[in-house]
């Protein structure tokens, strides 16, 4: 099996998480591995509350200030009323402000992600690494997919599966028992994504070539492997479904040709009232 570029850590560190499907299809990698960026940035006091309830908050502040305008907008409204509304609408549009920056980034690496994952779908190396840059982290999680028997989805299909919460779920309370999040440090920081490609990859927009990619070795990272437990053996004949004729495929490549790409959506940590403000 193929060693991470610089720790020289044995492959045999990672904690398996097993699904009894036969399969992992794109749309359960893409949640699994957005269930545990929210997961670290929450964690590791990087949003104030869990990702799911800042994206409802954030609706919520657009929606009603959009509503706010509206009532505004009526001549009739009373002078004492009128004034009302308008503090609260400063007040809602400092939260929009508070909040915007990151939802867009989160939305824009979720964008990113997908469209790579739909370029290639057999997709087999995903980390997190949490800190001032990607070579000097503070805390990295490592995500290895085996596939079994690959199968791709139509673009676009991403909707949530059973079977995408369930291994959601088993991942973070894996995490949760290993102590992720554990010794986090006070203040923002930034998260960055990096995803493992063939060379011929090319996405400039959101994603940048890292050849050579390696960081710290005194960084202990957190690694887990998603498997199938009804494996697929790979054979001469064997079909992978899943290929598409405009697809990549990781499983062609040797170890050379597979280099890390960086997200350019990088999220930075909210500065909250319990954490100082960066430099």
């Amino acid at each position: 099996m193929e060693a991470m570029e610089g720790e020289g850590r044995s492959e045999m560190e990672y904690t398996e998480i097993e699904t009894t499907a036969e399969c992992l299809d794109s749309s359960v990698i893409f949640h699994v591995v957005t269930d545990i960026l929210g997961f670290v940035l929450f964690m590791h006091q990087q949003i104030p509350s869990i990702l799911q309830d800042i994206s409802l908050e954030f609706d919520g502040l657009q929606t009603e200030y959009k509503e706010l305008e509206i009532v505004l907008a009526q001549a009739e409204v009373k002078a004492s009323l009128r004034r009302q509304h308008a503090g609260r609408m400063k007040e809602v549009k400092q939260g929009i402000k508070r909040l915007e920056k990151v939802m867009k980034t989160v939305s824009g690496l979720r964008t990113a992600l997908q469209l790579m994952i739909s370029e290639i779908p057999d997709i087999q190396r995903v980390m997190l690494v949490l800190g001032t840059s990607p070579i000097r982290p503070q805390h990295v999680y490592e995500m290895c997919f085996s596939h079994g028997k690959i199968i791709s989805i139509g673009a676009g299909d991403f909707a949530k599966s059973k079977a995408a919460e369930g291994l959601s779920r088993k991942a973070i309370r894996t995490l949760i028992s290993k102590g992720a999040g554990s010794d986090s440090h006070a203040g923002p920081t930034k998260l960055f994504l990096l995803v493992k490609a063939p060379t011929s990859f090319n996405m400039p927009l959101h994603f940048l070539p890292k050849r050579d990619f390696r960081y710290s070795k005194k960084i202990v990272p957190f690694r887990l492997r998603f498997k199938c437990k009804a494996q697929f053996k790979e054979t001469e004949g064997q079909i992978f479904v899943a290929q598409t004729a405009d697809s990549i495929s990781s499983k062609d490549c040797t170890p050379n040709d597979l280099i890390w790409f960086q997200c350019r959506h990088v999220v930075k940590g909210l500065v909250t009232k319990t954490s100082p403000t960066e430099d």
